[in-house]
């Protein structure tokens, strides 16, 4: 019974720390060099489970999930920068080197921003269907400071009932994978995140062009490109926006939306290992 009260103890203390203070929530397993799995908008860190799992390098996976999803209390804004200096800080702080970078859609934008800071310390990156400008595809010629905090959209968003928002939620999961099975997961993660952070935190994506701070990434880079509308304009726009990153190399998956790992588990399995087995 002691041991059980020290250890419930220790689980508030460390909750009530995640709470005040931090935007990240780290789960570590195995032995090796440091490899840290950024999830997506809305999901959580075990959305790599079955990657880590199918990984043939020996490897030491930090995986990562974000404030305000997942169950996950929520921080005041900005959500995306806090996040970004909270894993600088906590590469640093656990003297991490030769880190690897695998990060899915947001995730691929936290990957260029920790490599553009830290281009001695990581070293590859595996970036999954994630663009340096999302506004640019999405509104072209909109400059970012048009993308406020304060809008009719965000105020309607925050206000919209839940049954509405679960219709949202259902059609923009439909969207992101062809694997009918993973639908239902994708609309739960949506539904459970709190509602500011989603509203908020996807403002915070829409104002972000990392295009500029890719001349300072010189880890070796696999970009991996889903074929959704078609390979043609999909890797049109890859090629467009990742110009100026020097070491890189771009692999369209077929038969793909925006969730690879979903629709095309083996040949992103093969990819991955392919790539980081390639020194």
């Amino acid at each position: 019974m002691k041991t059980f009260r020290i250890t419930l103890l220790a689980l508030i203390i460390i909750n009530l720390g995640f709470s005040q203070t931090s935007a990240i929530k780290i789960e570590i397993t195995g032995q090796g060099d440091p490899v840290l799995f950024l999830p997506g908008f809305t999901t959580p860190g075990s959305i790599w489970n079955d990657t880590v799992e199918h990984l043939t390098t020996k490897s030491e996976a930090h995986l990562i999930s974000y404030a305000g999803f997942n169950g996950n209390p929520p921080i005041a804004m900005p959500w995306y920068d806090t996040i970004k200096e909270e894993l600088i800080v906590y590469i640093k702080d656990k003297n991490l080197t030769n880190v690897t970078i695998i990060g899915h859609s947001m995730g691929g934008n936290l990957a260029i921003d920790l490599a553009a800071a830290l281009p001695d310390t990581i070293t590859r990156l595996v970036i999954v269907d994630s663009i340096p400008c999302m506004r640019e595809l999405m509104m072209p010629g909109v400059p970012e400071s048009q993308i406020q905090y304060d809008s009719p959209y965000n105020k309607q968003m925050l206000q919209t009932e839940d049954t509405q928002f679960k219709q949202t939620a259902t059609m923009m999961a439909q969207n992101m994978t062809n694997n009918k099975d993973k639908v239902d997961i994708l609309i739960n993660w949506i539904m459970e995140a709190d509602r500011e952070t989603y509203v908020y935190g996807y403002t915070d994506l829409l104002k972000l062009d990392l295009r500029k701070v890719l001349n300072k990434v010189t880890a070796k880079t696999l970009i991996l490109g889903a074929s959704f509308p078609s390979v043609e304009v999909a890797k049109s726009n890859y090629e467009k926006q990742y110009t100026t990153l020097a070491n890189k190399s771009i692999k369209m998956a077929s038969n793909s939306k925006h969730f690879i790992m979903f629709d095309q588990p083996e040949w992103f399995y093969t990819t991955v290992n392919a790539f980081l087995a390639n020194e």
